[in-house]
């Protein structure tokens, strides 16, 4: 699942639209809208996005032979 899905995922969820994410974010016009379409998100964004949507992000990398956490 690609993070534009998530994020419309806890939209949905936490009763939100596009529209009130972007302006508390402070975006302008469409840049939200066209983040989404792209699904391209800096970690900055991505923390600030989850913060207004009060969750926890948290970007992880995990080693495929042994499991580990980086």
């Amino acid at each position: 699942m690609g993070m534009a899905l998530k994020i419309r995922t806890i939209l949905l969820e936490r009763d939100m639209s596009i529209k009130e994410l972007s302006e508390k974010l402070g975006y302008k016009g469409a840049n939200l809208y066209n983040k989404l379409d792209r699904d391209n998100f800096s970690e900055k964004e991505l923390r600030a996005i989850a913060e207004v949507l009060n969750c926890d992000y948290d970007g992880i990398f995990t080693y495929r032979d042994t499991g580990k956490k980086v």
